[in-house]
């Protein structure tokens, strides 16, 4: 069957290796391939930081972005009088720890968003009136089911400009790097999760980025500096190095960009002028700076998403219906959130493109849901 692939937001396509393999030692023995194997991942560690314009030393290599995420998060259980906010369309990997941190005892606030699914600086305020000894807070980048993309610099700085103790402010930029220009150190971030497959590095594998060290709920051997203990996968290190030198470089970030709003352009037009077809938020237009155009969500009125999705995939089109880390949930939260109704949030699909998407298949996309929507 000829397939072709729009879930790019679960997981992108694979890049192939260039170059040597890398080295099978233990970066943490003494002996020549080990001192080999170190050599190779503090190299990968040093291509990383140049990339993202921070140290190296700020950076910890970790399973990926939920542990990246879970790392920080946990780290609240070491402190005293830890209040902490949380936006309502995070990951799961945010927002379920977000609730177990709660379950702990440390209180917990949602910051509400805008209909367009975008965090404003009018509910930030408004939530941190509801819990005014914040001390932490996370925010996403981008959004992983609408591709929303939160206003990080405005954000921050407003709740650095607050009277009282400072806040640890996290962001989750796992759907942010390689698809819109990062700038970490200029958004005054304290820390932000990265993941590797996301932009075609391997799985179970990622990115902790730390402006200081915390204390974690870790233990081990002391790698990565106590904060991610365990042996270090230096063959995963070496190939996210290489993805993000090919597609988070700032200028291959543009390029991409630029490329990704004019196919966009071509489905959501496409689809606006289906009767049947809600795009959500309804008001999303092409070339639309509120949002990744990586990603998009819209609903069919009369089908529910996993029909859509299912009968795509039998077309031969790969779509979901949201974030595949939480498939197997009847409810949207994120949609939720954004005050769509029960109804409409699970008729929505989650379309999502890549480096190697193109206008073609996009034009196939369409004429497929054309000819589903007649015969549903």
């Amino acid at each position: 069957m000829d397939r072709h692939y729009f879930d790019w937001a679960a997981t992108a396509i694979p890049v192939s290796g260039e170059g040597p393999p890398p080295p099978f030692g233990n970066p943490s023995s003494r002996h020549l391939e080990g001192r080999i194997a170190r050599l190779s991942l503090e190299d990968a560690r040093f291509r990383c930081a140049k990339i993202l314009g921070v140290q190296p030393k700020e950076l910890y290599f970790s399973s990926g972005g939920t542990e990246s995420n879970a790392i920080v998060l946990h780290s609240l259980v070491l402190r005293k009088n830890t209040p902490l906010l949380v936006s309502a369309v995070e990951h799961p990997s945010v927002g379920e720890n977000a609730f177990i941190l709660e379950r702990l005892g440390i209180t917990l606030g949602h910051i509400g968003v805008e209909r367009d699914g975008r965090v404003s600086e009018k509910t930030l305020e408004t939530a941190l009136a509801k819990i005014p000894g914040t001390r932490f807070a996370a925010i996403m980048g981008v959004n992983n089911e609408t591709g929303a993309v939160m206003n990080l610099p405005a954000l921050v700085k407003a709740l650095r400009n607050r009277e009282g103790p400072p806040i640890h402010i996290h962001s989750d930029l796992v759907q942010a790097l390689g698809k819109i220009p990062l700038d970490i150190s200029r958004w005054d971030l304290d820390s932000a999760s990265f993941s590797a497959h996301k932009i075609g590095g391997p799985k179970g594998f990622g990115l902790l980025w730390l402006r200081k060290p915390l204390e974690t709920l870790n233990a081990g051997g002391g790698q990565e500096g106590a904060v991610r203990p365990g042996t270090e996968n230096t063959a995963a290190a070496c190939a996210l190095a290489e993805c993000m030198e090919r597609f988070a470089e700032p200028g291959a970030v543009k390029a991409a960009y630029d490329a990704a709003v004019n196919r966009w352009a071509v489905l959501i037009n496409a689809l606006r002028n289906l009767t049947r077809c809600n795009l959500i938020p309804e008001d999303r237009r092409d070339a639309d700076e509120r949002f990744s155009p990586w990603i998009l969500q819209a609903g069919f009125r009369g089908i529910p998403g996993e029909v859509m999705a299912r009968t795509l995939d039998d077309a031969g089109f790969a779509v979901s219906t949201g974030s595949a880390c939480s498939s197997r949930l009847q409810k949207r939260p994120v949609l939720e959130a954004m005050e769509i109704s029960r109804e409409r949030s699970l008729e929505g699909i989650r379309i999502s493109q890549g480096w190697s998407s193109s206008i073609e298949s996009i034009e196939k996309l369409i004429a497929a849901i054309v000819k589903i929507l007649r015969a549903l």
